[in-house]
């Protein structure tokens, strides 16, 4: 399973994912999940995906067309004039790609290669921009009422993000709110582990701010959880205690 969070400020866009892939609880792989080009001073571009792991790759090696020459590759996405135009682009590819997956391995396996994207990312002389790009190619954009997206195991962490979540906020608190959700996530699923990769995009900087894989041993994580934990237990602790009388 997956478990990854792209999300929308004011000062831009901040993404994390975990990098567990299994095929059951006895092959467990790490890969990466998330994945970023730039032009600095024109654009830069982020993925997430989640799904078929043969069916991201393939789309990942495609938008980078790795079976060509390294001087002849031609990354389609630093070429479309907008976002809304690199969504379209993705979103073609993924259902191309999941469409030919399905037909190459048969009728029995059809639905076992679907996918899905989170896009995000900024091209120069437009607003920063986030997308989710569904398995038939389709997307969504976020917006004021929805400011960020998750894909994969999402229902543990997501009552922390709608609760926790104010454009305004810092980038190092948007990571720190995130820390907290994959953090419950993590608890509550073994399908979502560590390490987690972090991308920190600023408006009209065109590369990244800030980036960074979070081990198990990562000194701030490790409070995050530990102090999270005890929180929770004084918040409980100070709520009204219940009462058996009449």
């Amino acid at each position: 399973m997956t478990y990854c969070v792209g999300m929308m400020l004011d000062r831009g866009l901040v993404l994390m994912s975990d990098t567990r892939t299994n095929s059951g609880v006895d092959n467990i792989s790490t890969f990466r999940k998330m994945f970023h080009w730039s032009v600095p001073g024109e654009r830069v571009i982020a993925l997430m995906t989640s799904g078929n792991l043969a069916t991201t790759q393939a789309v990942i090696s495609q938008l980078e067309e790795r079976t060509k020459a390294p001087a002849e590759r031609q990354n389609s996405l630093l070429e479309a004039p907008t976002m809304f135009q690199v969504a379209s682009i993705v979103g073609k590819l993924l259902n191309d790609t999941i469409q030919a997956c399905d037909e190459e391995a048969g009728e029995q396996a059809a639905g076992q290669f679907t996918a899905t994207v989170i896009l995000a990312g900024q091209i120069k002389g437009m607003e920063p921009r986030l997308f989710l790009i569904y398995p038939e190619g389709n997307f969504i954009e976020a917006s004021f009422d929805t400011p960020f997206f998750q894909i994969g195991e999402t229902k543990y962490g997501r009552p922390i993000l709608l609760r926790g979540h104010d454009r305004a906020m810092s980038f190092e608190d948007a990571v720190k709110l995130l820390m907290v959700s994959f953090d419950s996530t993590l608890k509550a699923n073994l399908s979502v582990g560590l390490p987690l990769d972090l991308l920190v995009l600023e408006r009209d900087r065109f590369e990244p701010l800030h980036q960074r894989r979070i081990a198990e041993d990562d000194p701030y994580y490790r409070a995050v959880s530990v102090g999270w934990g005890e929180a929770l237990r004084l918040a409980f602790e100070t709520l009204p205690d219940y009462n058996f009388g009449t």
